[in-house]
């Protein structure tokens, strides 16, 4: 099989199609459930663009799109926080929790104007081991994307992880070319020097599996990692560590552009264990970090038109070639 061809990843027509046939239909990793436990939290975000949030009602949670349905002003500023009523900044209409228009100041003397046509725009939402996803247009349950997720990690304790932080990285570049480099460990020994000597690398192995692909690979002593990490369709990540996880949201900024969300989750919480913890986010995220300069130049050689598709290797790139079918299929509906 051959890599895409590099207009896959240059053009801002295709990528439109992606936020339509691919980011508005599939379930988005939001963050923990746990961020939002008393009435009124929220956690506020863009799905390639596309912005929504999560609030804690006084009967659950309610999921909605970021947008005032006057104007179309962004309601609440991307993160977390706490508000009793949702106010729009620019004209000051209220929101309740539950969506409904409460209050339109100085309007004047429309008959016409019912506040009941004005509600907010929901949007789904489930939770999955403590795990918070949202859809904007859902076209399958959760449960049908996570696919083989569920088996895999089945005995895995990640109820008993707490939330601890989040970070989010930003670079210039697609975010399929992102994705293709997370899904293969073929560029472990150039990219990753350090890492590759904490592997056993010569056995190394990637899988395509249901929605998924897992990577595996013996760790030597001292490596942080416990010799496992996976990707889901179509932009997230969930990867093992002693003592805790992380998990990461690649999501699209615009055709150029992407962000990554990363969150930590540890079993030891004490404040004695706080250098530890922060020792292992540090080493994450360098090892994350280093895969940027690969990334960017790969971008700039796609846009020069110097670069004609080349072939995957069976071995260390079936990762690369799932998600590519995976992307085909879904841009063709």
């Amino acid at each position: 099989m051959r890599n895409l061809d590099p207009v896959n990843y240059t053009s801002a027509d295709i990528h439109a199609r992606d936020v339509k046939s691919i980011f508005s239909t599939t379930w988005q990793l939001i963050g923990p459930a746990s961020r939002l436990e008393k009435r009124g939290d929220y956690i506020a975000v863009e799905i390639a663009g596309q912005k929504v949030f999560v609030v804690r009602a006084k009967d659950g949670l309610r999921a909605f799109r970021n947008v005032c349905r006057h104007r179309g002003a962004r309601l609440l500023a991307e993160g977390t926080g706490r508000c009793s009523t949702i106010r729009c900044p620019y004209h000051q209409w209220v929101w309740g929790e539950d969506g409904s228009l409460l209050n339109v100041p100085w309007w004047g003397d429309d008959p016409d104007f019912e506040k009941s046509d004005w509600e907010l725009d929901k949007v789904s939402f489930d939770i999955w081991r403590g795990l918070l996803f949202v859809a904007i247009a859902p076209s399958s349950s959760l449960e049908t994307q996570l696919g083989g997720l569920i088996k895999e990690i089945a005995d895995e304790p990640v109820e008993s992880y707490t939330w601890m932080q989040e970070e989010r990285l930003v670079f210039d570049a697609n975010w399929k070319i992102y994705t293709d480099n997370f899904v293969e460990g073929y560029h472990i020994p150039g990219i990753h020097p350090a890492f590759h000597q904490a592997i056993e690398f010569d056995r190394f192995e990637t899988v395509a599996l249901d929605q998924m692909v897992r990577m595996t690979a013996p760790p030597r002593e001292g490596l942080f990692y416990r010799g496992k990490w996976m990707w889901m369709w179509p932009n997230w990540t969930l990867s093992l560590f002693k003592g805790g996880m992380n998990t990461s949201r690649i999501n699209p900024i615009d055709h150029r552009r992407t962000e990554l969300i990363y969150n930590f989750y540890f079993e030891d919480t004490s404040a004695g264990m706080e250098a530890a913890r922060q020792k292992t986010i540090a080493d994450n995220l360098q090892v994350v970090r280093e895969d940027f300069e690969v990334c960017l130049e790969t971008q700039k050689n796609y846009e020069s038109g110097g670069y004609r598709a080349g072939p995957l290797s069976p071995r260390h790139e079936q990762g690369v070639a799932y998600f590519q079918q995976k992307l085909m299929a879904a841009l063709e509906v």
